[in-house]
């Protein structure tokens, strides 16, 4: 029998297996979820084969970029259904909350000191890139990481694609090969082992208190709207199912209409896979006669094509010096021009602008932590139009959603900043700042959305504290 990970698995150093194991160790970075897991999957794969129970090894710390407690308590909030579900299936948790700097550092070291083989998710970009190259030679046993993130691997393209349209006639030839379920394998050995003392228990209950004590940010304030948890992203998805994608095709790019998944958090943190997530939207249309194809174009091409992008670009995915050449050189000659109004970092992060558009969008990334995706677009563009450079707009935008955004520091989220710069599009006319880059206007914004709408739902979260969208 064949691992269920067989296309997804990169072996990142050269040590071998240990004979006098105690357990096969997953530590999960990036995929928080017991389901349609297939770095899991592989770990459970490899217990079998070696006659070893499974450990999931699952940490947060206080020491990432910008950490705060809206990010930690979505976080935490995940971990009780972790829990729940893992020992049903009989794996042994270990959750380590790094809450202080002079806490341990080494929880993985000393995990794997008695691991057979260490798996990990395979992840272009945040944490697990880093730490990925970073542990790989301290660690005296193989270590290999597997894509559970892609729908078709990442390790099926051999080279950067250039747009949708490149990369989407290949996804289409592979996808039938991978669109179907994940068969998790069944644990052979039950965990029966002791739990570490440096495991931290999370309940719904301390979640607060767990958060308050950590070394982070207190001032980002929690989501008005998104919980943690893979049970919270699957009460999502069955509600897109049954309200939104029947009118997902016309209405996704209305921010008042409400009718996207608002899955992204969740897939960003791996709450959910993007492969249930596609398999379930696909059922669904086929038995009530809805078109998923709008929603499988953006949940595998687009998506897919961010992965892509991050993977090849490697440490420069957050670089104007990934952008096409075409995009450089036009940048380059209208670096010089004017700029007016111009504003501040701080004045873009406190939605301090004349545009109340613009100025609601910010407010909704203050609030939710999320932004619609086609009000983002606009966003970008005019944090290009009104800073002082190209680089410090970059550095704003990603400066923003490292802080903000539940979605943010994800392949989607680079792709996503860099398209407003020209990544994956093509030259448009000529004009002052932009060049040939694509431009977006406000009268455009009022033609197209339903902007007033838009500005009273973010006036009430304003004033209340309270999301009416909370349920969706």
């Amino acid at each position: 029998m064949n691992s269920p990970a067989e296309d997804r698995i990169r072996i990142l150093n050269g040590a071998p297996p240990r004979h006098d194991a105690k357990y096969v160790l997953y530590w999960s970075q990036m995929n928080r979820r017991v389901e349609g897991n297939h770095a899991l999957a592989h770990a459970l794969y490899l217990a079998n084969e070696l006659k070893l129970p499974l450990l999931f090894y699952e940490g947060l710390s206080c020491t990432y970029r910008l950490a705060n407690r809206r990010l930690h308590t979505f976080v935490l909030e995940g971990v009780p259904d972790t829990q729940v579900r893992l020992k049903a299936l009989g794996i042994g948790y270990v959750f380590y909350l790094r809450a202080k700097r002079s806490d341990l550092d080494d929880v993985l070291y000393r995990l794997a000191e008695d691991a057979a083989i260490v798996v990990t998710d395979d992840y272009p970009t945040f944490l697990a890139t880093r730490y990925n190259a970073r542990v790989q030679e301290k660690l005296k046993v193989q270590f290999l990481a597997v894509d559970s993130s892609c729908i078709v691997p990442m390790n099926k393209f051999e080279k950067r694609e250039y747009a949708a349209y490149t990369i989407r006639p290949k996804i289409h030839r592979l996808l039938p090969g991978f669109m179907k379920p994940l068969e998790m394998p069944l644990l052979q050995q039950r965990w029966t082992g002791p739990v570490p003392e440096f495991h931290r228990d999370v309940t719904r209950d301390n979640i607060a208190n767990l958060v308050a004590s950590c070394e982070i940010d207190q001032q980002v304030a929690v989501s008005t709207t998104f919980h943690g948890g893979a049970s919270e992203a699957e009460r999502r998805l069955k509600g897109f199912l049954a309200r939104n994608l029947k009118r997902y095709a016309g209405d996704r790019n209305q921010p008042a209409a409400h009718a996207t998944s608002n899955l992204s958090p969740y897939l960003h943190f791996g709450m959910i896979g993007a492969l249930d997530v596609a398999l379930e939207v696909q059922s669904y249309g086929i038995e009530n006669n809805h078109s998923s194809e709008e929603y499988i174009e953006e949940m595998v091409v687009r998506r897919e094509l961010a992965f892509n992008f991050a993977r090849f670009a490697g440490p420069q995915v957050e670089c104007l010096s990934s952008l096409p050449d075409w995009v450089r050189k036009t940048l380059l000659v209208h670096a010089a021009d004017e700029r007016s109004p111009c504003y501040t970092r701080e004045q873009f992060e406190h939605a301090e602008t004349h545009d109340d558009i613009w100025n609601a969008t910010q407010k909704e990334l203050l609030f939710r932590g999320k932004m619609h995706g086609y009000y983002r677009m606009y966003w970008g563009k005019k944090i290009i139009e009104w800073s002082p450079t190209c680089q410090d707009a970059l550095e704003t935008m990603i400066y923003l959603h490292d802080k903000y955004a539940l979605d943010g520091r994800d392949p989607n989220t680079y792709t996503g900043i860099l398209w407003c710069f020209g990544l994956h599009d093509r030259p448009w006319v000529e004009r002052p700042i932009f060049g040939q880059i694509r431009w977006m206007s406000y009268d455009g914004m009022k033609r197209k959305t339903d902007a007033a709408s838009y500005l009273r739902e973010i006036a009430y979260i304003e004033s209340t504290g309270k999301d009416p969208f909370t349920v969706q």
